[in-house]
């Protein structure tokens, strides 16, 4: 299983020079991927733009996000130039993980209904798809750059319904959950595997999850000061996840041991502060 750690766009007070620096100290410590998180209410960075700043100062490291919530991103050709911009950019190294967005607030302010929404993400994926294949829209042809992956990159979606994960069979190359526990990812799991093959499909989706993480001595007032304000809109239910989140190196280590078990392909540990010591400790406990 490969192991992939956040940037931290959306901790507060979180400096662009810290996220340039957290990306190289990734990268030179092993992890597979850089992940982040897609939220628009909130003082955090969007994630194209910061995995933009990822890419210049990176060369091997995968750039995921985990989620990008797409019905928010109304012009599905821009976004498609966007992506393919980033993936050219980074060599290939893009994983756009897609979602559908569960905050109401999000969609408030940008002027939209949450009704629709996955009607809305087929039609996007469908469009960028169209994109990324060179399809003509003008009189000067396709709409470039032409992604570094052939067909474009790949597609992770999330959701945890009957019908995300036969969206995940039908237009994706796979899924991730966005937290939650080994048995809830075991769960999903074999939802997203039985919809594959319900669409006839060869091999098998890529599975990915997130879980969340703070290590040192105030790893837990660390965890619970970030996850308590960022899930407040979630009332009682923000402390479970609060409580959830791995505060030691055995808790790391077990968390990854039992998400492995149950089929993950990737986990992409979450920070909860931008300390450029969080991706050491992470490396040390992993190692």
């Amino acid at each position: 299983m490969d192991i992939g750690i956040g940037l931290p766009t959306t901790v507060p007070g979180t400096e662009g020079r810290t996220l340039v620096d957290w990306a190289r100290h990734a990268e030179d410590a092993g992890f597979s991927t850089l992940g982040t998180i897609g939220r628009l209410v909130y003082p955090s960075y969007e994630e194209l733009i910061a995995l933009s700043a990822a890419a210049a100062v990176t060369s091997r490291i995968r750039l995921t996000t985990g989620v990008l919530l797409a019905p928010l991103y109304t012009n599905a050709a821009l976004l498609a130039k966007q992506a393919a911009s980033l993936d050219r950019l980074s060599g290939g190294r893009l994983v756009l993980g897609l979602g559908l967005g569960g905050r109401d607030d999000d969609f408030a302010a940008s002027g939209l209904s949450t009704q629709g929404r996955g009607r809305r993400l087929d039609e996007q994926v469908a469009m960028m798809k169209q994109v990324w294949s060179g399809e003509e829209f003008g009189d000067a042809g396709g709409i470039g750059p032409e992604p570094a992956r052939p067909g474009g990159p790949e597609i992770i979606l999330g959701g945890t319904t009957e019908a995300s994960f036969r969206r995940v069979a039908r237009i994706a190359d796979g899924w991730i959950m966005g937290g939650g526990t080994p048995d809830m990812f075991a769960q999903g799991a074999a939802a997203a595997d039985k919809a594959w093959q319900d669409e006839g499909r060869a091999g098998r989706p890529r599975k990915l999850t997130l879980a969340y993480y703070a290590l040192g001595p105030e790893a837990r007032s660390q965890a619970d000061g970030y996850l308590l304000h960022y899930y407040g809109w979630l009332g009682d239910f923000a402390g479970q996840i609060a409580a959830g989140a791995a505060v030691g190196a055995e808790m790391v280590r077990s968390y990854a041991a039992a998400f492995e078990a149950n089929g993950c392909d990737e986990i992409i540990f979450v920070p909860t502060a931008s300390r450029l010591d969080q991706v050491s400790l992470l490396a040390e406990a992993m190692a």
